[in-house]
Formats: structure tokens, C-alpha cells, sequence
């Protein structure tokens, strides 16, 4: 019991931000959930090929997660930016990152009243 106490008092500070703040979640679970996919796959990703074959895919993982957590649809978005990437500038390429992109579709949607 002693221990429980103290392992709580070394965590006070945390938990007065906690309880201060009612948009501070009590748990990571919405962090874990989007994680699962990644994490569920990664037996499949073993037989992948060769190393660069592992790092190039995740690249990809990386960027499908991204849009799924800035809310876009990862496909569209890949169809978009393989469409406009070869006639592009390459000071330009940092527009097409999917936080870019959901940025620039947040200011071209009006917001509702």
C-alpha cells in the first residue's frame, strides 16, 4: 500500500494537470487505437525483403498514418500528390506533406457559424 501512495505523490503534478484541465485525458487509449494497425501488421512486414525495401515501406506506413490522423483519406491524398508531384518545384514538395494538406483543406472549407 505504501508503495501504491508513493508511486500516486511521485505522480502529483501530473495529476493535478489532469484534473485541472478537463480536455487532458485520463488515458493514452485514442493514441494506442490509431497505433493498433501499425503494430497489428508488423508479423506480416518481417518477410518485407530487403532493408531498403523495410525502409521505403515505412516511409509509406508512416505517411498513410499521418493522413489518417490529420484526417484525410490516405488514398486521395496519395492519388493528389503523385498527380501534382511531377510538375511541381521542389521548394513546393513541403505543400504536399498530409499536415500541409489538411491545413490548406481546413482554410478552403468554410466553417460552419
Amino acid at each position: 500500500m505504501g508503495r501504491a501512495i508513493a508511486y500516486t505523490l511521485n505522480l502529483w503534478p501530473e495529476l493535478q494537470v489532469f484534473i485541472e484541465d478537463g480536455r487532458v485525458g485520463l488515458d493514452n487509449n485514442p493514441v494506442e487505437n490509431a497505433n493498433r494497425p501499425t503494430a497489428v501488421g508488423k508479423k506480416n512486414w518481417l518477410c518485407i525483403g530487403e532493408a531498403e525495401a523495410g525502409e521505403r515501406a515505412a516511409i509509406l506506413y508512416t505517411l498513410i498514418e499521418s493522413c489518417r490522423s490529420h484526417g484525410l483519406d490516405p488514398f486521395a491524398w496519395l492519388r493528389d500528390v503523385l498527380t501534382r508531384l511531377p510538375t511541381m518545384a521542389v521548394s513546393r514538395i513541403p505543400e504536399l506533406t498530409p499536415a500541409a494538406c489538411a491545413k490548406a483543406n481546413r482554410k478552403a472549407t468554410p466553417q460552419a457559424a
